[in-house]
């Protein structure tokens, strides 16, 4: 006997008919209905979701089938057999939206990320030589090339935040397929990973909502160079080298 939740109990016999009734409205990439061998409910089983295909919801047929809609003359049984068959399709195009919608959410990731993966390594990458420029400042060598280890630096800054904003052009679309796919139950680190990115965990890509995109690499990076530039000015002006 299967269980729909607390409220209907279906027996074999009951299932065999509602199958039957139910079998010209079921969509094609269902596979199988079985008893949930967790606890309660029934399990659904699927052919994998491109996140291409059109969102999953029970088709006009079934409300118009004659086998399924209530009628008046209905017995109490037959009413009840009907009420059970209705929880069993809601559940099984609720379970397939659930699978669609992490399908959906790879599959606009897939669409956005691009080159991502390349703009990330080359702020990496500029980000290691900034730091290495930024302590060599602290070195006593710097004292004796004061103005063009502050040129490199400049140069360093500069570099940083081009690549920088370079990786939130794809950050920003990256971060509206997160937003838009809120409800998809898959972390952003997920979703990026089953879209084929899973180093996407070291990624600063901040948020969006809406079309507004916030907190981005630009915006951590002028954040950066902030800090370094008040910490040189301060160190000018105690080494008397500014008023």
């Amino acid at each position: 006997m299967s269980s729909l939740g607390r409220t209907f109990q279906i027996t074999p016999e009951e299932m065999r008919e509602i199958h039957a009734r139910l079998t010209p409205h079921f969509p094609p990439y269902l596979r199988a209905i079985e008893p949930n061998p967790h606890g309660w409910g029934l399990s659904f089983a699927f052919e994998p979701f491109t996140g291409r295909e059109p969102e999953p919801c029970t088709p006009r047929s079934f409300y118009n089938d004659p086998q399924l809609s209530f009628s008046e003359s209905n017995s109490e049984t037959e009413y009840l057999l009907r009420e059970k068959a209705g929880v069993v399709m809601s559940n099984l195009y609720e379970a397939a939206r659930e699978k669609w919608k992490k399908a959906a959410y790879v599959a606009d990731l897939r669409d956005v990320v691009k080159d991502a993966p390349h703009r990330w390594t080359r702020y990496v990458l500029a980000s290691q030589e900034l730091e290495e420029a930024y302590a060599y400042l602290r070195t006593s060598d710097a004292a004796t090339e004061w103005p063009a280890a502050i040129s490199r630096l400049v140069d360093a800054q500069d570099c940083v935040r081009a690549e920088a904003s370079a990786f939130d052009e794809r950050a920003a679309d990256i971060a509206d397929v997160h937003y838009r796919h809120l409800y998809a139950e898959l972390t952003h680190i997920e979703a990026l990973t089953r879209a084929g990115y899973p180093e996407a965990k070291d990624w600063h890509v901040g948020d969006g909502f809406g079309g507004h995109f916030t907190g981005g690499l630009t915006q951590k990076a002028d954040h950066q160079i902030k800090e370094q530039e008040a910490h040189l000015s301060r160190v000018s002006r105690l080494a008397g080298l500014t008023a």
